[in-house]
Parts: structure tokens; sequence; C-alpha cells
């Protein structure tokens, strides 16, 4: 069989276009596999039809609305909790306690940089967010090699490289960290689940799998939790690596290359899937308690059918958030899966739980304050407001055209009362959590694609050449 996958990281090579085609022929459960990234637009300057190109951004959900704001919210305030600080960041869905505003980057400078390996080129791509135990930082580049950086300096501790180096997964990627009781669970394109000692990076087992493991592990007292690239998700022993259980959610033929991590909450996973689904499962046994599918039914455009749910969904005081590429954002009741409220925007990104609201950038760069209990929208900023400029042809004459490059963006991470987030210009940039203004703007030196996380007074940021950054 053979899957398809959007790359929305196609801005940063060529400028062409934000949505690039990466067909990945040949994915399947045995077999080799091969890519390359294509345009799927035939004609950027075409005025026929919609095309989603650097000098015309369409949104998805344009074609039936537009987004507003409340008019109800109107001159109302809202809650912001206190920054308070954070130890350690252990899964991609952070500590077991829900960050809202983290006392870190409250001078917003860049304190040092340290390559991690391989950047993302040809088939590899950095796709991993990073982990911590407040000591170490763990990260892993584009070909499966895992290193060790201390928090404070960056030094490298250790590294080791994973990648088993055959002819079948050359063009594998993806994967990701998780850590717990000093051990550092990964998985990997390159279709293994391992554990490691975190302190040496020593091997303590490893279980090879039929198929490819996009997404991040996640861990709870007896399982590691991890999804593949065919819309499963498998729970292993984690002291033996044995394989417990594994769920089949619809396996869709397109999906994006950035893939999310399930959420564990008591005896609950919580499995976000590229066919739109998040469906809640029993930890023990994977029987399904609830599901959802986050997508718009009356959608007519090709790209809505892409629903990945390629954003972690957020867990917090019993309601789940999460949203989807085709079009919906939702807040569930964690117990019976019914919807709370919908927002009709598209997104990668995860949603960040702060006090009465919920943050939420757009596909399209539009950041996004939404009431947490409600649903109802606060304010909308575009982020791209000022990144192109309309100019005319040949001495001024001839059909206008729109010039310069719109970034991807990442996050966001409330932090020392900022909205930060990461773009694919390579810059970290802080904006005002009560108005979405901007603030400040730090270069990374590398294009941003990977959420940044917290630990002690930093925040750390993996770039897609493979540089781990340190804000203070």
């Amino acid at each position: 069989m053979s899957l398809s996958m959007v790359d929305f990281k196609g801005v940063k090579r060529s400028g062409a276009s934000l949505v690039v085609l990466a067909v990945v022929a040949a994915i399947g459960l045995s077999g080799c596999a091969t890519a390359s990234k294509l345009n799927p637009f035939k004609d950027r300057n075409s005025d026929q039809g919609a095309v989603a190109s650097q000098g015309q951004r369409i949104s998805i959900v344009a074609f039936e609305q537009k987004l507003q704001p409340s008019k109800s919210l109107k001159g109302i305030g809202y809650y912001l909790p206190p920054a308070a600080p954070v130890a350690n960041w252990p899964l991609a869905s952070g500590p077991d306690t829900l960050v809202q505003n983290a006392a870190a980057a409250k001078d917003f400078k860049v304190a040092w940089s340290k390559s991690i390996g391989t950047p993302s080129k040809g088939p590899g791509e950095v796709l991993a967010q990073p982990v911590s135990d407040g000591h170490l930082i763990y990260t892993m580049d584009g070909e499966a090699r895992v290193s060790a950086h201390d928090v404070a300096t960056g030094n490298q501790v250790w590294s080791i490289d994973l990648n088993p180096h055959n002819k079948r997964d050359k063009t594998a990627f993806g994967g990701g960290l998780a850590l717990d009781n000093g051990k550092l669970y990964v998985t990997s394109g390159f279709r293994f689940v391992e554990a490691l000692d975190a302190a040496t990076g020593a091997e303590i087992w490893k279980k090879v799998v039929d198929t490819q493991l996009h997404a991040a592990p996640t861990v709870n007292a007896s399982y590691v939790f991890a999804s593949d690239v065919d819309n499963q998700i498998f729970a292993f022993d984690r002291n033996t690596g044995e394989m417990v259980w594994t769920y089949q959610a619809i396996a869709e033929p397109a999906r994006l290359l950035k893939s999310s991590a399930p959420v564990v909450s008591g005896d609950i996973v919580y499995a976000p899937f590229s066919s739109g689904e998040l469906v809640a499962l029993n930890a023990a046994t994977g029987d399904p308690v609830w599901q959802q599918v986050l997508a718009q039914s009356s959608r007519t455009n090709a790209l809505s059918e892409i629903r990945d749910i390629s954003g972690r969904p957020v867990l917090y005081n019993g309601t789940v958030f999460a949203a989807s590429h085709s079009g919906v954002f939702q807040a569930m009741d964690a117990k019976t899966g019914n919807p709370a409220w919908k927002v009709d925007t598209d997104s990668i990104n995860s949603p960040w739980v702060a006090g009465d609201v919920v943050f939420l950038v757009s596909l399209q760069g539009e950041l996004i304050c939404v009431s947490r209990e409600s649903g109802q929208v606060y304010w909308i900023k575009d982020l791209n407001v000022g990144f192109q400029k309309t100019k005319k042809g040949f001495f001024g004459m001839g059909r206008e055209k729109k010039v310069g490059k719109i970034p991807l963006w990442v996050g966001p991470v409330l932090a020392s009362d900022r909205l930060v987030m990461v773009n694919s210009l390579g810059e970290a940039v802080a904006f005002d959590p009560k108005t979405g203004d901007r603030q400040e703007t730090i270069k990374l030196g590398g294009a941003g694609f990977i959420a940044p996380i917290v630990v002690g007074d930093k925040l750390f940021v993996v770039t897609d050449d493979a540089k781990l950054v340190a804000i203070r």
C-alpha cells in the first residue's frame, strides 16, 4: 500500500508554496520507501481555482465562512495565571501538571546553540520534540541519532546512533522521545521502539516492529504507547518491550509528515489520528471508550480532505481540546467525548490552555484567543501582516503580484506572560497574550517547525538544521 504525505515544511526550501506534497511511495508494512517533494498546484499565477501559494494564502475555512471575534466579548477581560517554574518536560505533552504560564525566557535572548546531528535534508526530517528531566535535555536528529545535552551549558553528555542503516528504510523519518523513571523511550520511522538508560544512552531493550512509527511515544506506569503511519496505536510493556495490544483507526491515503503523540491520563489514552479521529481508549486493554471525528463534512476542496490531528490534544480540568487540519477546533468532555463547543478553524498545532482562555495558531497564521468555557472568540491576530508586499510589473505596468515569504508558525507557549512562537523564517517571536500584538523577535539561526519546550528558566527549540537553541 502507499501513503501520500503532505509536508508543510516545503516553504523552507523552495519558498514557492506553503503546501508541498511529499509523496512517499510504497510505505507499508514491508518493502522500501522513496520520497520526493512535489508541488500539487500546476499554475500558481492562474486566476482560476483556489491555490494556496506564497502569493495567495487561501484558508480552507474561508470557503464557507470567516471566523470573527464575538461581539459579546468585546471589552471583556480574562484571567491568565501568574508565571510558575517548570522543572522538567518528560513527554511531548509536557509535565503531568498542565503548564499554563511558565516562568522562563524572561530576558528573551539566545543563551546558546548546539548541533544535535543531521539536519532535515533529502529524506531525513528533524521532527522530534526534545524532552528533559531538568538536568539533561534529549534530542533526536533527522537520522535517528539520539543525544543528551546539559540543560545549563548545552554540553553534550552522550550521543548514540540508532539508525539501523538498512536498505529498506533509507528514507525513514519521524519518531520521538519520552522520559520516565530514568529511562528514555524512543520511537522511530526506522520501525523500532527502544528503551535507553537516560544517564548513559545504553540500550535496555529494543522492539522491532513491521511499520514506521512517526509520532513520539507516551508512557504511563505500565505501558509505552506509540502510533504508526497506518493509524494504528500500540501498547508495549514498558519493562520488556513486548506488545500488549493494538488498536486500528481508519487508514488514510494522505496525511501530514507531522504526527501527534497520544496523551494518557489515568486509565485512558487519548489517541489522535490522520483520519481526524480522536479516540479515547482503555489504557490496559485498548478497548475504545469514545470517539469523535474532527472534520468538516461540508468541505468540497481537496485540502480539507486532509483531516490530520497533528497537534497533540490538551487535557485540562476534565476537558480535551484538539484541532484538526480539516477545520475543527473542539472541546470535549474527557469521560464521554461529548462536545462542549466547536470553532471552525484549521490548525496543525497544539492548543495552549491558560486560565480562562485557549490559544491556537491556525494554518493561515492567525493567532486565535477563545474562551475556555464557551469557545467564543476574544480576538484574532494575523501574524503574517507585513510579510508580503504587492508590486506592479515592469515600469509599474502589468498585473500586480505579491513578493516575500509567508512564514509557517508553530506554538504557542506562554512564558513569562508572553506568547512565544517560532516560525519557518528562523525567528522566535513574543506576542502580548491579551492583544496578540507583536513584542519582541530573536533569530534562531534556522527554521523552526517544532514547538518550544520549557525547562527551568529557559525555552528550548530544535531547528530544522538540527540545532538545539536555548532561550534564557
